[in-house]
């Protein structure tokens, strides 16, 4: 019988399109075509030391233009997303250099977690179960990267069936072992094709092993609005 419902729940979600889902729930991330920016303060708490980092971001499709609204020493830090492609920024640089989405930019939070939202584009989908959820009935998908380039090689991600939001996820090695956990909020608005949509309030990524190691993001004044391509061009950078 469970057999049965799972066949059944499979040809359900097929015709769906898995992909579709992934790229529905994209968009309440930062994945608009359009054009959308927010800001983002990150505070992070790693082995009992409390840090926190602040940034602008535009991102439109593929692309996403980053800038740290922090003071100090961060002070004019760029990070440019072209693509899979992630270019680093500062004024003690004499150009751009080319960085890993899975570098850590502060605490938990890697440098492809602060914008790189396109699961749809990035990664393969396979549908693992049917759960629920602190009363929430939820996909259960499996997702593996397309690439190395990527920020994490496996993800297992909970998507609400109602919403179609990303809840939960796992960030899994290639052997299948959990090194870090997320939970996502939604608290925040943008206006989507006339209406008003969920979009992410909180991501909160926290050590596998470790839990008090975490990061929480959040978000603010997210707004879907046109952005210039030429903010995304790297030799515009320096100027």
């Amino acid at each position: 019988m469970k057999i049965l419902l799972f066949l059944f729940l499979a040809l359900q979600v097929k015709a769906q399109n898995l992909q579709e889902l992934l790229k529905v729930s994209d968009r309440a991330r930062g994945g608009v075509a359009q054009g959308v920016s927010w800001n983002v303060k990150i505070k992070s708490w790693e082995n009992e030391l409390q840090t926190e980092r602040n940034f602008q971001v535009k991102a439109k499709d593929v692309n996403a233009y980053v800038e740290t609204s922090d003071i100090g020493r961060f002070k004019g830090e760029i990070y440019l997303f072209n693509d899979r492609t992630i270019w680093f920024f500062k004024p003690s640089l004499k150009k751009p250099v080319s960085i890993s989405a899975r570098e850590r930019l502060s605490g938990q939070a890697a440098n492809g977690d602060i914008a790189s939202t396109n699961y749809a584009r990035d990664y393969i989908p396979k549908l693992l179960k049917k759960e629920s959820i602190n009363g929430q009935n939820t996909f259960v998908l499996l997702l593996k990267a397309k690439n190395k380039t990527m920020t994490y090689d496996q993800i297992k991600y909970w998507i609400s069936e109602k919403e179609k939001l990303g809840i939960k996820a796992e960030f899994l090695t290639l052997s299948g072992k959990v090194f870090k956990t997320a939970i996502f909020k939604y608290s925040n608005s943008i206006k989507f094709n006339g209406k008003q949509i969920p979009f992410v309030s909180e991501m909160i990524i926290q050590d596998a092993i470790q839990d008090s190691n975490k990061s929480i993001l959040y978000y603010d004044k997210p707004v879907v609005e046109k952005i210039s391509d030429n903010i995304f061009n790297i030799n515009n950078i320096s100027r």
